[in-house]
């Protein structure tokens, strides 16, 4: 990383005095600063809540499967010397009106070190807004400083509610409000505390989220004016500070640090995370911070959030990502302990999915198989055998209950060593869209990233039992039978791999290439079959999850929320695939230049400084679903970094 560089700037965005250009350009890149257990701050540029799941304080309450819409905004008003009133907050309302007063007046932003910053220019007066988290408390810090100008007054306006992130609360439903000596104290779930504070208590109706409206669902709520705070800025350097903060009522009794000292120590701890990570350049150092927004802490130790605004966590993507979160971030002592917990959890020999369905869920195939192999990689990088021997035991245990057949049909055929699985009403590989009961890409049978996951497992295991001095032989039996049964079953005469088989499924999609570019793939790519793949598929976001032209293909992803299941996995794009295609050519000697060029770009945009979780299929691959994606950006630094260490000669 250059010396010269300030680490971990992302995008600096400047604005003219065109409204519509800057707010639609404004409005269309997010930011987001986690709080280290789930919750989080996040919004737009210019300050427009777009989503439903937009505010300054939404709470992990008490995990990140049951979040709450705590402090929506803070909206900030200049009185100027002669009476005038400046609004620097931009609101759209149900009636469609957008208020832009004040937008003119934002003339840059910036995401440094993880934290957002905006600067208001009004004549001769310049505003800045600073704010961070305080790791691991549900907890915000919000600054705004005089930079130029002066003396001026500052109102800043508090919009509050306490709902389900997933929901909306309106006006019929009160909230209970308390005045506190410095602020207010609402639901008896949070606290907002400042400077001057002058209660209020009414409610602004139709506050409108255009996002929610394009996804197909309902794009209103009302928010309670809960007050506003006031001071003078008399000279350049004044400042208003205001926290907010939730918890139980010992938790809301005790007032955070000064928000100064918050957005100090968030920076701190962010040069810490870069630091640790060891990154060559800026694209790394980005990536190595929007890694540190998913690790969190859990009941039971380090987790990951599968993606914000709406994932809780998912054993899958924790599993798929873990190298890139952890590994490559040089965070090995707290995956060290996720490994050990998720260990604990296994059940028939499979690990549960996720709790975001509002209860535990085992309806995953693949989610176990990723666990050996994360284990493996945690070994091989760290040489932490006293793992391997402890986890020995569990391990065994998914490879016993996967021979002998588990849940959901999940079973190997002792015919030829393959995996198969499938049960009615029900999508057990990645490509999980259900609707209306039915799967849209079931892929019941033999799949092929399932059998190349299932093989690259025997060898992870074989591998970690005989490092530990344990016996091997019925692994590699199996190993053996499975790899030669793949190598007969699966390829095409043109080199490609079938999708599944038993039955057969042979339309042109991804998964594949986990048989190629595993560590311990049961094959090697004929170069002509990797570039054939990379021109059906290949985008600059990422790998399209059906190729072009094959029954079934959408290219668009939007809509309704049945027309982007429906999608889903049918011709739109996912980042996270660019690791197995990467993976697969670096193993076949395949030069990739520029591969990651469209995704180092894309920090800039949508979510900044993070990667989405989809994009469409159709270019010009508009980003979709999560602004902020786990595997996505675990995947794109774990590429980023392998390509920089073990680059593919020419």
């Amino acid at each position: 990383m250059s010396a010269a560089a300030a680490p971990g700037t992302i995008a600096v965005v400047r604005f003219g005095t065109q409204v519509c250009g800057s707010l639609a350009e404004g409005a269309t890149r997010e930011w987001l600063v986690a709080d280290g257990r789930g919750g989080y701050a996040m919004g737009t540029v210019c300050g427009l809540r777009t989503r439903r799941y937009h505010g300054l304080l939404v709470v992990a309450d008490p995990t990140p499967a049951r979040r709450a819409m705590a402090l929506a905004s803070l909206d900030p008003v200049l009185l100027l010397p002669g009476g005038a009133r400046v609004r620097l907050a931009t609101h759209e309302w149900a009636s469609g009106a957008v208020d832009p007063r004040g937008h003119v007046h934002l003339e840059r932003f910036d995401l440094t070190e993880g934290l957002p910053r905006w600067r208001w220019r009004v004549g001769d007066v310049v505003l800045e807004r600073e704010l961070a988290m305080r790791h691991g408390h549900p907890s915000l810090a919000v600054v705004h400083r005089l930079v130029a100008g002066g003396p001026v007054s500052l109102a800043v306006h508090a919009l509050g509610t306490w709902r389900d992130a997933h929901g909306e609360r309106y006006a019929d439903r009160p909230l209970a409000v308390r005045r506190t000596a410095d602020g207010a104290e609402v639901e008896s779930r949070y606290r907002i505390a400042g400077p001057g504070f002058v209660p209020d208590g009414q409610w602004w109706r139709g506050a409108y989220h255009r996002e929610e409206a394009a996804r197909g669902l309902n794009p209103t709520e009302d928010l309670c004016h809960v007050g506003f705070f006031s001071a003078d800025l008399d000279a350049p350097g004044a400042a208003m500070e205001i926290v907010a903060w939730a918890g139980d009522p010992a938790d809301l009794a005790v007032r955070p640090p000064p928000a100064t000292e918050t957005i100090e120590a968030a920076r701190r701890r962010a040069r810490a995370v870069i630091a640790a990570a060891r990154p060559a350049d800026e694209a790394e150092a980005a990536l190595a911070l929007a890694a540190d927004a998913f690790v969190v802490a859990g009941p039971a130790g380090p987790d990951v959030v599968a993606g914000y605004p709406w994932f809780g966590s998912w054993s899958r993507d924790t599993m798929t990502a873990y190298e890139g979160l952890f590994l490559c971030t040089g965070r090995t002592a707290e995956g060290l302990a996720l490994l050990r917990a998720y260990a604990e959890t296994l059940s028939e020999g499979m690990l549960a999915n996720t709790a975001d369905v509002g209860h535990t869920a085992y309806n995953t195939a693949d989610a176990t198989l990723w666990f050996p192999h994360a284990v493996e990689r945690h070994v091989a990088a760290t040489g932490d055998l006293d793992l391997a021997d402890d986890l020995a035991g569990a391990l065994a245990a998914i490879v016993r209950h996967h021979l002998a057949g588990t849940r959901f049909g999940i079973r190997v055929d002792p015919a030829d060593g393959l995996l198969c699985q499938g049960a009615d009403g029900y999508a057990l590989t990645w490509m999980d869209a259900v609707v209306d009961g039915e799967p849209v890409t079931a892929r019941r049978g033999k799949a092929v990233e399932l059998n190349a996951l299932w093989i690259n497992g025997l060898a992870a295991v074989a591998t970690l039992d005989e490092r530990t001095g344990r016996d091997s032989t019925d692994l590699r039996r199996w190993h053996t039978l499975a790899r030669a049964s793949f190598g007969k079953r699966f390829p095409l005469p043109t080199g490609v791999l079938r999708d599944t088989v038993d039955p057969e499924d042979v339309r042109l999609r991804p998964n594949q290439l986990l048989a190629f570019g595993l560590p311990y793939a049961p094959m090697t790519a004929d170069p002509r079959t990797l570039r054939a793949i990379g021109a059906a598929l290949l985008t600059p976001l990422g790998l399209r999850t059906l190729a072009p032209g094959e029954p079934g293909y959408r290219g668009t992803h939007r809509g309704s929320p049945r027309e982007r299941d429906e999608a889903y996995h049918q011709g739109t794009v996912w980042p996270w695939l660019i690791g197995p295609y990467a993976d697969a050519c670096r193993r076949s000697a395949v030069d990739t230049p520029g591969l990651l060029d469209g995704l180092v770009a894309h920090l800039g945009e949508w979510g900044l400084g993070s990667v989405s979780e989809t994009a469409e299929g159709d270019p010009p691959h508009v980003a979709t679903g999560c602004p902020f994606q786990a595997w996505s950006v675990a995947e794109v630094l774990r590429t980023l970094m392998l390509r920089r260490r073990a680059p593919v000669e020419d």
